[in-house]
């Protein structure tokens, strides 16, 4: 049993996508980042960083804290969804750092700026959405001849960038500028598992469609 602490956030999802693609049981506590729920004591204790997702696994008392950790232990504790040869093991990390340093952070600016900042900083507005845009051409380009990111097989990699795709709307991208994250994000889309996991917790915002 996991228990999951989070919000209907990309990274949250991130989480809540993977639990339901490997069938994990886990038990949900909300933490409403709108309200500072993520700097109450008790959450501090195992997420010191004051941001979600957390998770704590009761089999052993492990907590959690930081998306892309947590995706690769579930990966491991599961035996789903990550190679386990060395070349691809690395190429995994490649693409999962690519997420890290590049997707997340870079698409949150342009939310801060070109959705909730709309019109108070032009420059750092325009910056941020062309590095958004330069960071889709990157995705564009490495699903031109794969089926996912790294290639025919569904991975952890697929499930951290996903839910940052998935606000593809927020950001002012057209995916049909996009040929193949569009294609790909259709095809994720369309799971069982990806669609329960974005309802975690129960919101009702809804999945994009391009």
């Amino acid at each position: 049993m996991i228990d999951l602490y989070t919000w209907f956030t990309p990274n949250g999802r991130k989480v809540s996508i993977m639990l339901e693609e490997i069938s994990m049981e886990y038990e949900v506590h909300p933490i409403a980042i709108g309200n500072g729920e993520q700097n109450d004591p008790d959450f501090l204790k195992i997420g010191p960083n004051n941001k979600i997702p957390v998770i704590v696994d009761r089999d052993n008392g492990l907590s959690l804290m930081e998306s892309g950790v947590i995706l690769q232990y579930l990966a491991e504790k599961s035996g789903q969804l990550a190679p386990t040869d060395e070349v691809g093991r690395w190429k995994m990390q490649e693409w999962l750092m690519f997420q890290m340093a590049s997707v997340g952070p870079m698409l949150g600016q342009v939310h801060t700026f070109v959705r909730y900042g709309e019109g108070k900083n032009e420059e750092a507005s325009e910056r941020y959405l062309n590095e958004g845009k330069r960071i889709y051409r990157v995705m564009d380009k490495q699903l031109s001849d794969n089926a996912y990111f790294l290639g025919d097989d569904y991975s952890i990699v697929d499930i951290a960038v996903f839910p940052w795709v998935g606000r593809f709307d927020w950001q002012t991208i057209d995916l049909n500028d996009y040929e193949n994250v569009k294609r790909w994000y259709l095809n994720i889309a369309d799971r069982p598992a990806v669609k329960r996991g974005w309802k975690v917790p129960e919101n009702d915002q809804p999945m994009p469609m391009p």
